[in-house]
């Protein structure tokens, strides 16, 4: 089996090396995608660096497009048979990729969701950035008639032929609902598993706002009814 990991980098100067540090230390990824979406910190200069060492491919956006259109291109270039969306900002532990990949290895799940309300550790922060999650979940269960707890986990982990001939259209965070909406309607296996989670907040550079809630409430609804 052959992970492809994908990393969406927006600004992440910061925090680049360590979450590709802490990927290669899991010594599970057959490559690294990381594609730069358009960042101005410095980010750039520093993935050229690294473009090539320790099975990392950097692909640059000349442009902000989003987190959505960094996924896609990356999902696009990737080689693996498995994909797994890893964000940059070290809210997600690369430590947990042996939990999510379980599902997948025992032919259980075509799609395994790493959710962050199924106990695992996490810090205690942001409580109605956690409400807006449980709400877009609950809509999701409503509209799609299923169980999730976690629709808007960044840890997503599926089989390539999840993603073959699937048109997705999402540019920023609506890419988690589209996904899921779309994955729900094709009859995929989903599987949850939970995950540590160290969310940070919006003083320390979280990205997602108020306003993509609102655009996930109506991509949910949209993709109910068109494909």
């Amino acid at each position: 089996m052959n992970l492809s990991v994908v990393i969406p980098v927006y600004n992440e100067v910061e925090n680049i090396g360590e979450i590709l540090k802490r990927v290669q230390s899991t010594k599970m990824a057959k490559e690294i995608i990381v594609v730069d979406d358009g960042s101005k910190d410095g980010t750039r200069a520093l993935l050229q660096n690294l473009d090539g060492k320790r099975k990392v491919r950097v692909i640059l956006h000349e442009s902000n497009q989003g987190k959505g259109a960094a996924v896609i291109t990356g999902m696009q270039a990737a080689q693996g048979d498995i994909l797994l969306i890893q964000d940059a900002d070290l809210e997600y532990d690369p430590r947990d990729y042996s939990t999510l990949l379980q599902p997948i290895r025992e032919g259980l799940a075509d799609v395994v969701y790493g959710s962050r309300f199924l106990g695992a550790p996490h810090r205690v922060t942001m409580f109605w950035h956690m409400i807006a999650n449980r709400m877009l979940t609950f809509m999701t269960n409503i509209l799609y008639n299923t169980i999730l707890t976690d629709m808007e986990t960044g840890y997503k982990v599926f089989r390539r032929e999840v993603i073959e001939g699937m048109n997705i259209r999402a540019k920023r965070f609506d890419f988690e609902p589209e996904f899921t909406a779309k994955v729900l309607k094709r009859k995929y296996r989903i599987f949850e598993v939970p995950i540590s989670f160290n969310p940070r907040d919006y003083s320390q550079g979280k990205k997602i706002k108020l306003k993509d809630a609102f655009e996930a409430v109506w991509t949910l609804l949209k993709y109910r009814f068109v494909d």
